[in-house]
């Protein structure tokens, strides 16, 4: 007797169903990466300028952190249920909730970044004539941009975990074939969707973190050839200064 199928046996790890059911997983893939991406990267856009303002205007600093921190706290399901007369049972609705929950842990990453640059790289590019706005591009932003970048990868992480819960308008990616499955407990499918989310947020943290090291490779160059940074902005003050 020939054996049974695992699909019929309903087995947790089974061949079959990756190969019956591939382009099924691969269109939820993309809608997950899709939904997850353009979350972030608007959640970014918006954090940005939330940040400036709370580092260069200190009375905003507190009504800007404490409005991120509550919206944070807001369940998925109310979050979306608020949303939902605005953008409908759409991809929009997914990814304002998710630009929503990452604000709290961009903002505050970002503005901790701007808050670590050392007071004398400011007054050295304010000495040779920086205006506030070219400060902040070539001084302050990419000074701050391990603790930016940090921000990033967590934001991405969470948001990959988080864009399953969009299942509940048919907008959650992997998430959809979660919830498909749960009601038969279709295990393969369970346990496929499921590695698939964890091996996307591992593989977006490693992107994000290979990307970090190229753009700040001040920060793993070897010790005994690096000049500390700030005995050069010392140097460059003092230059400035006598001149």
């Amino acid at each position: 007797m020939s054996e049974q199928s695992c699909l019929v046996t309903n087995d947790w790890i089974c061949g079959e169903y990756l190969r019956s059911r591939s382009q099924e997983l691969t269109d939820a893939t993309l809608q997950h990466v899709g939904i997850t991406v353009a979350s972030v990267l608007i959640g970014l856009a918006v954090a940005l300028p939330l940040a400036v303002l709370a580092r260069r205007h200190r009375r905003f600093a507190g009504p800007v952190l404490g409005l991120t921190t509550i919206l944070y706290t807001v369940p998925s399901l109310a979050m979306f249920s608020l949303l939902l007369p605005l953008f409908g049972l759409s991809s929009a609705l997914v990814v304002t909730g998710l630009v929503l929950y990452s604000l709290t842990i961009l903002v505050r990453n970002i503005l901790a970044g701007l808050e670590a640059v050392p007071e004398e790289a400011r007054e050295a590019a304010r000495g040779m004539g920086y205006g506030p706005w070219r400060m902040l591009w070539e001084v302050e932003l990419p000074l701050s941009l391990p603790a930016l970048m940090a921000g990033v990868r967590i934001a991405t992480v969470s948001t990959v975990a988080l864009t399953t819960v969009g299942a509940i308008v048919g907008r959650g990616g992997l998430g959809n074939l979660i919830e498909d499955a749960l009601p038969t407990f279709f295990k393969a499918q369970v346990l496929a969707a499921s590695v698939l989310c964890v091996l996307l947020a591992l593989a977006a943290d490693l992107l994000l973190l290979a990307l970090q090291r190229v753009l700040t490779p001040w920060t793993r160059a070897p010790r005994a050839r690096r000049e500390p940074f700030r005995d050069r902005i010392r140097k460059t003050s003092a230059a400035v200064e006598a001149g």
